[in-house]
């Protein structure tokens, strides 16, 4: 016989979970191992297809025991340092302009605001939405006016735009999370609005910071469209690095397989150093 304190509620007597709870907590991690797999497969059938040699990465059944060989990587190494050099340069020097250039839009937009700001937000959303093949044309012809093909700043300038709107439409929303008493008690002790946006804004939202700037640097390194008709042999990122194993003698599966290793390796080394940052920031604000 059990017995408790007045206004304490007894002690579970088991620690055991009923049957059909064990049931579903098995169904749901067996459902997200399933999925994980699924996501991961086609980067590790990558990863295994650069070890192979042209003819074991063509193999109709696949081939899943062979013996590795590091042939491929040797005759991607040549031209990755100058595709990784080249990568790095956008895909950081637009992240930085896009910040420069979006944080005190989102910070205007969030602790001022005007009757248009939502309207304002909304149509730079919008041109995320616009097919890049359906801009292209004027793009490549106002590049080639100012003489930006195959250039760096251009293609510096072509992924700021891109990732403007991101920066912009995140940055607001955490901005707008933090309490206006803080801002107004500034005020009060005779703040600028610089200081206000430097002392104030900037670090209560540099989880907010952490995460759009992994976003923007991801979709800047992984963006191959704009990067494939902007640039032809000395301002080729990765991505069009990629697609040199492409040639008129044929598809060199293994070389491109190892080649594609080489770009993913960098960001998912990034993305798991950075992974709570990361969740941190894009659970930022969620719960107040």
């Amino acid at each position: 016989m059990t017995t408790t304190l007045p206004g304490r509620p007894a002690a579970p007597t088991s620690g055991r979970k009923p049957g059909r709870h064990r049931v579903r907590d098995s169904l749901l991690t067996l459902t997200t191992y399933l999925i994980a797999v699924a996501f991961l497969f086609p980067l590790v059938w990558m990863i295994l297809a650069a070890f192979k040699t042209e003819a074991q990465a063509f193999a109709t059944p696949p081939v899943f025991f062979f013996q590795p060989i590091l042939e491929n990587f040797e005759r991607a190494l040549p031209t990755y340092g100058l595709a990784l050099r080249n990568s790095l340069i956008a895909a950081v020097g637009s992240t930085l302009l896009a910040f420069i250039l979006g944080l005190p839009a989102a910070f205007a937009l969030a602790v001022y605001p005007t009757r248009r700001a939502q309207s304002t937000l909304t149509w730079m959303l919008s041109t995320k939405f616009m097919p890049a093949v359906g801009v292209i044309v004027p793009i490549f012809l106002i590049y080639r006016s100012l003489h930006l093909i195959d250039t760096l700043p251009g293609l510096i300038l072509m992924y700021t735009t891109m990732n403007l709107p991101l920066v912009v439409w995140m940055m607001h929303s955490y901005m707008t999370e933090i309490p206006f008493a803080i801002y107004e008690a500034a005020k009060v002790d005779g703040a600028s609005v610089s200081q206000e946006f430097f002392g104030i804004a900037l670090p209560l939202s540099m989880p907010g910071i952490s995460a759009t700037a992994l976003l923007a640097l991801i979709f800047a390194w992984n963006e191959v469209f704009f990067a494939l008709n902007l640039t032809n042999s000395d301002a080729a990122p990765l991505s069009v690095f990629i697609g040199s194993f492409k040639t008129s003698e044929g598809l060199f599966w293994a070389q491109m397989s190892a080649a594609a290793t080489l770009t993913v390796l960098p960001v998912l080394i990034f993305g798991w150093v950075a992974q709570r940052q990361l969740v941190r920031g894009l659970s930022f604000g969620a719960v107040k």
